[in-house]
């Protein structure tokens, strides 16, 4: 595993403005999340899901989780859009998640309209009750990239 080094973090502000307290949570709240966020932590890395379900039991925002685990030090893996994993893979030809003409059609109105957005991305696939991941390789096929990750990632 590599660590989230202090190059990581001037190369990751360089591209998103996250504030160290999102939620201006107390130092209390604040300790809670990190003994959470360590305990999440399996073979050095924080898996979304994991993120994403943190954040509900904790009762604060996705974005305080991804900034409590950017202060530790610590990487996201296993995006559930699959826009990063541990072993980073640009599109090589082959979609692992099938999708439709309709999420395709769906996504470019998206990307069109500048809205191609992690949130966006999850509301289009309850609404047309596909997989998330079927509307990211609708994306990633297409060469658009994701933006506004839930946890503050990209």
């Amino acid at each position: 595993m590599r660590d989230f080094s202090d190059a990581d973090r001037k190369k990751k502000s360089g591209r998103i403005k996250l504030p160290e307290n999102p939620g201006n949570l107390s130092e209390e709240a604040l300790s809670q999340l990190e003994k959470a966020v360590k305990a999440a932590v399996k073979d050095g890395y924080v898996a979304c899901p994991s993120g994403w379900k943190l954040a509900t039991d904790a009762g604060v925002s996705r974005l305080d989780v991804g900034a409590m685990i950017d202060r530790l030090g610590i990487r996201v893996t296993d995006c559930q859009l699959g826009c990063f994993t541990v072993g980073k893979t640009p599109y090589a030809g082959s979609v692992t998640e099938p999708f439709g003409e309709e999420v395709a059609r769906r996504v470019e109105a998206l990307r069109e309209k500048g809205e191609l957005t992690c949130p966006a991305v999850f509301a289009l696939a309850r609404e047309l009750k596909v997989k998330p991941k079927s509307v990211a390789e609708a994306a990633n096929v297409r060469g658009h990239k994701i933006r506004q990750c839930q946890l503050g990632c990209f």
